[in-house]
This record gives C-alpha cells, sequence and structure tokens, in this order.
C-alpha cells in the first residue's frame, strides 16, 4: 500500500540575475548602473580626489531607461555599484488591437501581446503598421527593453523584409 504525501513546493526570485557588482570606477559613458534602484544609461561622470586620506569619488548622472527621468549618484571609486543587465531586441508586430496592445512575433513564431509605448496613440500603431504592409517591402518593428524584471517597447520603427 502506497502513502500519499501532500507535498509542496516554494520558490522564488531573489532577482540575483537581474543586476551584478562591479567596481564604481570601471563605469563608463553610455553603459548603464541602478541608481535609486532604477536601470540607467550613464550620460555623464567625473572623478575627484578628495583630501590627504580620501578617496576619490566618481559623480555620475543617468537617466533611467524606461522613463527618461534623471538620476545622479556620488560613490567611492573603490566601492561596488549594481550593473542592470539591460537586453534590447526588435521583434516584428503583426497587429494592433483596439486597447494599443501590439501583437508581436519573435524568431521562434510565437506571439505575444505587449503595450504600446505611451508615446504612440492605438491609431498611429495601427497606420505604422498598415503604411508598412502597403509597401509590401516593410515591416513594423517594436524595440522592445527588457530590464530588472521590466520590459517596454521604447519605440517602434519600420525595417526591410529579408
Amino acid at each position: 500500500m502506497a502513502d500519499v504525501y501532500d507535498t509542496e513546493v516554494h520558490t522564488a526570485v531573489a532577482g540575483a540575475s537581474e543586476t551584478y557588482p562591479e567596481q564604481c570606477s570601471k563605469l563608463r559613458k553610455g553603459g548603464y548602473v541602478m541608481i535609486k534602484n532604477r536601470p540607467c544609461k550613464v550620460m555623464e561622470m567625473s572623478t575627484s580626489k578628495t583630501g590627504k586620506h580620501g578617496h576619490a569619488k566618481v559623480h555620475y548622472v543617468g537617466l533611467d531607461i524606461f522613463t527618461g527621468k534623471k538620476y545622479e549618484d556620488i560613490c567611492p571609486s573603490t566601492h561596488s555599484v549594481n550593473v542592470p543587465n539591460v537586453n534590447r531586441v526588435e521583434l516584428q508586430v503583426i497587429d494592433v488591437d483596439e486597447e494599443g496592445f501590439l501583437s508581436i512575433m519573435d524568431d521562434k513564431g510565437e506571439v505575444t501581446e505587449i503595450k504600446c509605448p505611451e508615446k504612440y496613440s492605438s491609431e498611429d500603431c495601427k497606420a505604422m503598421l498598415k503604411a508598412a504592409d502597403d509597401k509590401g517591402d516593410e515591416n513594423l518593428m517594436a524595440v522592445i527593453w527588457k530590464a530588472c524584471g521590466q520590459e517596454e517597447v521604447l519605440e517602434l520603427k519600420t525595417q526591410k523584409s529579408k
């Protein structure tokens, strides 16, 4: 006779793969850094030496990759900061619904939905898709940025069909 056990499996996401540590002095303009828990692109950097026994400090300014909001921070050059794993992909838009959701197709042919960028209305998205379809040799592509568990379409663009 077999005993039946009720088992429960719990999983948790620690977020460890969303960022990695990097020495502050290794940051570069155009790179990425977490500022106030937001993934930012480094726009400005400066290093200043402090007094006789002090550490060099790095002052960096970044723009949030999703909102464009400006953030800045200062860190001793020998300390570590978190750097987000940022992924940028371009996927083909195949349809736009009335609520402004884009149906996008990945390289494997799988279709998912994602919200249209805020700077475009659903009518704008539909018009862009129709214009690309009317030309016949163009596709409407969604430029999607992924970082820190967030995923957004930041722009739409046309691309010649292969």
